[in-house]
């Protein structure tokens, strides 16, 4: 298993991913960092409720993009996220997982292409451990979901992933009606 330090990079991704780092706003970084051998602060799903539902909006490059989260089941949320193509067809999926670990939370998640193959090795993951939780935000080494607006949770969702070039990704979902 791979602790997350930096964002990997899928072969079919680089350009786009690129494009849309290039494009981002200069504004203050929406992910933390831990510094090495942090500590992840005390924490439980419970924390993390506000991010349960469908989510819809503008992903790579300004393609459509998807998230999904269902409430906890045995201590674990699982999450997908979709990222279509311009022209509507998938371009690579993530299955998630939101899950209490050593009295804290931790976000694992695999990467997978259009056709269903791995970006990871078949027992390998991305781990990203908890830096810091706050009302509606929960800020992982190196990727952040957090609610658009604090004083309206539910409404907006901001997800964000640092790159290995030290740029970020930066999805922002509206919530799909229910």
């Amino acid at each position: 298993m791979k602790q997350f330090g930096r964002a990997a990079s899928g072969p079919v991704i680089l350009a786009s991913a690129l494009a849309l780092a290039l494009s981002a706003s200069l504004s203050a970084q929406e992910t933390r960092v831990g510094e090495e051998g942090f500590e992840s602060p005390p924490a439980d799903l419970s924390q993390m409720d506000w991010l349960v539902g469908q989510w819809s909006g503008e992903g790579i490059g300004g393609a459509p993009a998807m998230e999904s989260w269902l409430p906890p089941t045995g201590g674990t949320m699982i999450g997908t996220f979709v990222q279509e193509t311009e022209g509507g067809a998938i371009m690579f999926t993530e299955h998630m997982y939101l899950m209490e670990e050593a009295g804290s939370v931790v976000l694992r998640l695999k990467h997978f292409n259009a056709d269903l193959t791995g970006w990871e090795e078949k027992d390998e993951m991305l781990t990203f451990r908890l830096v810091a939780v706050e009302p509606c935000a929960a800020y992982f080494n190196a990727l952040t979901l957090r609610c658009a607006d604090a004083d309206a949770p539910g409404v907006g969702l901001v997800a964000a992933v640092r790159m290995q070039s030290g740029g970020e990704l930066l999805f922002q979902f509206t919530r799909l009606e229910q």
